[in-house]
């Protein structure tokens, strides 16, 4: 009306009307570019942008299968899986992400810079795929994150199965861990049904085992709003769980082994001698593998791979060790089967023993004065077994230690298992190309020298010495059984060879051994047990060869040089059924540091055997158990 007016007047007519006309120019002109704009979008472009709109309203939610059980050989439950909450994030949901996740970071309390950096990794992938930024959330960020969702575009929650490890520690190096896969893991599996943010098996039974245990992944086709949040669900496919898997470790047995290896560096492994079922393997120090569950952060993964102690080497199966004086009961084999040895002949041992220019000694400073192989045995007399090793030469020795298993993997489905060394002239010829000096046989002939072999190796030699010469392979799974409980496959004992000895040479090294228990002088007097025979065997490992020979005492050297502590044993002596191999790591003598620990497993091994079979059985889903 002001305008009309001021158009009106005389004076001011012309001008007004030459605005009026302007105004009105640029009016239509902003119309007619807002129509073109509009007829672009829904005609010339609109196919496009229907198509967008509908990927918008349209996700497809993957659903992981549940991963199966792991329970022991009476049942009782190991690995399960727990409902968890992963945090999501989908670019195309929010008009700028990074203001999403700036906001998202207060509620996770966590740095935003964090969270952008999640997003920069993943700017190549297409926007409307989901990226994990929160794994294992816990309550009050769910709550958070439904109380603010309005305020959250393209954030949301993923109920998902999570891995609990009702055992934490002690089962750790057997059971394993889960880890997010990798891209250089997902290059090869993609085909295989994984994807992006799924878990993968990155150590122990879950590795070896993931095709049993993985399951198969079901999902969702579910129409959502503009907040990403779920109106209807369209289409539906089932998850399968994954089967569950029956171990041959005994619980109670595995909890003993780790509480008494608690505080040391060391392992403890316990089979069955008649079927090679490994009874307990346990390896310290040891991790928590409900860490990896919820998601381990850098500076906890960086801590344990720094970590000087090897908190993730299974001792067991993957460190190599100088069996020590363990290794004269194969040469004591290797003696009497190949006739070198006379049971009754005598040696006199002064305490050190020339060969050459060199003079070896023994653990004995004064010697053990006249000994035959009996008491050689049970009083572990170096001298008798550099002679003895003199007599047999290297080449014969490897050939009874190979026989027993020892220097090649067992066979068992665990992971990274190492071979050890078994040396003779050939593996030298061939690892250094230099002849054999056989100066060599006689560290060899006291587990020393190039003489390498693990802990489980070991156990499977006094398995196959008990049982009288049959080697099975170690198995660690007894059965796998589907989620209705239908038993798919079962896994009996499987032998590797059996070893032809001489009635005579079995009976002398079962009295022999048994004598290094329970005889005068003999080393493992601390294994001797009220409630059962033992047989067994020290041995002292030395870590660092001391210049011309010479003894030091374990305390005055440094601590990662001190020597290692062997036992090897059986029981119950008349009737063996468990072989038990404890090793401790810089802690000098084996009848000291290791015999008291096999003593314990072996004492629980019978405790456990005494019980009821009743008592012993045990279910698995949330019923009530007899422990």
């Amino acid at each position: 009306m002001a305008l009309l007016a001021d158009i009106n007047r005389p004076d001011g007519a012309p001008e007004l009307r030459r605005r009026a006309r302007l105004l009105y120019l640029v009016l239509m002109l902003v119309l007619r570019g807002l129509l073109a704009r509009l007829f672009f979008l829904q005609v010339v472009d609109g196919e496009r942008y229907t198509f967008l709109s509908e990927n918008n309203r349209v996700r497809i939610k993957r659903m992981p299968g549940t991963r199966g059980m792991v329970v022991d050989r009476q049942g009782q439950l190991l690995v399960d899986s727990r409902p968890s909450f992963d945090l999501l994030f989908v670019a195309e949901g929010a008009e700028e992400p990074e203001n999403t996740l700036r906001q998202m970071a207060r509620y996770l309390r966590r740095d935003d810079k964090e969270l952008l950096a999640i997003l920069e990794e993943n700017k190549r992938r297409p926007a409307f795929e989901e990226i994990v930024i929160g794994r294992d959330v816990d309550w009050a960020t769910v709550v958070a994150v439904e109380a603010h969702q309005i305020d959250l575009p393209g954030v949301s929650l993923r109920a998902r199965p999570r891995r609990s490890y009702a055992d934490g520690p002690i089962g750790a190096h057997v059971l394993g861990y889960l880890g997010e896969i990798g891209p250089k893991q997902l290059k090869t599996l993609k085909d295989q049904g994984y994807a992006t943010g799924d878990e993968f098996g990155q150590y122990g039974l879950e590795k070896t085992w993931e095709y049993v245990l993985r399951g198969q992944s079901g999902g969702q086709q579910v129409e959502v709003d503009a907040l990403g949040r779920r109106v209807r669900v369209l289409h539906e496919v089932t998850d399968v769980p994954g089967y569950t898997v029956h171990l041959t470790l005994d619980r109670q047995l595995q909890e003993t082994a780790f509480e008494t290896l608690k505080g040391k560096e060391g392992t403890i492994v316990a089979l069955d001698v008649n079927t090679g079922a490994i009874l307990a393997m346990v390896s310290t120090p040891a991790f928590d593998p409900n860490v990896f569950a919820r998601g381990i952060k850098s500076d906890e993964w960086q801590a344990l791979m720094k970590d000087r102690l090897r908190p993730l080497s299974n001792r067991a199966i993957q460190g190599q060790y100088p069996p020590g004086s363990t290794f004269k009961v194969i040469m004591a084999i290797a003696g009497l089967e190949e006739g070198v040895l006379q049971p009754e002949s005598r040696i006199s041992d002064p305490g050190y023993y020339f060969f050459g220019n060199r003079q070896f000694r023994d653990w004995k400073k004064r010697g053990h004065g006249s000994v035959d192989l009996h008491r050689a045995i049970v009083e572990s007399c170096d001298v008798y077994f550099y002679q003895a090793g003199q007599r047999i030469g290297v080449d014969k020795i490897a050939k009874w230690a190979r026989a027993f298993g020892l220097g090649e993997k067992s066979g068992a489905t665990l992971d990274d298992e190492k071979g050890g060394i078994i040396p003779d002239s050939e593996w030298k010829r061939k690892r250094f190309r230099q002849p054999w000096y056989p100066g060599e046989t006689l560290s060899v002939a006291i587990g020393q020298g190039y003489v390498t072999v693990t802990p489980l190796q070991l156990a499977n030699m006094m398995a196959a010495l008990a049982n009288g010469g049959t080697l099975y392979r170690p198995r660690i799974v007894d059965k796998i059984e589907s989620v209705d409980g239908t038993v798919v496959r079962e896994y009996g004992p499987e032998k590797i060879r059996t070893i032809s000895l001489k009635p005579a040479t079995l009976e002398r090294l079962h009295r022999a051994l048994a004598d290094v228990v329970k005889g005068p002088g003999g080393t493992g007097a601390a294994a001797r047990s009220s409630i059962v025979e033992i047989a067994g065997k020290t041995g002292t490992a030395q870590v660092v060869e001391m210049k011309g020979g010479t003894y030091v005492k374990s305390e005055q050297l440094a601590y990662f040089n001190r020597d290692h502590a062997w036992f090897v044993a059986y029981a119950p002596v008349q009737n063996p059924k468990i072989a038990v191999v404890t090793l401790v790591e810089h802690c000098g003598h084996g009848g000291d540091a290791a015999a008291p620990l096999a003593k314990k497993v072996i004492e629980k091994y019978m405790e456990v055997q005494s019980r009821p079979a009743q008592q012993q059985q045990v279910r698995i889903q949330g019923e009530t158990r007899a422990d």
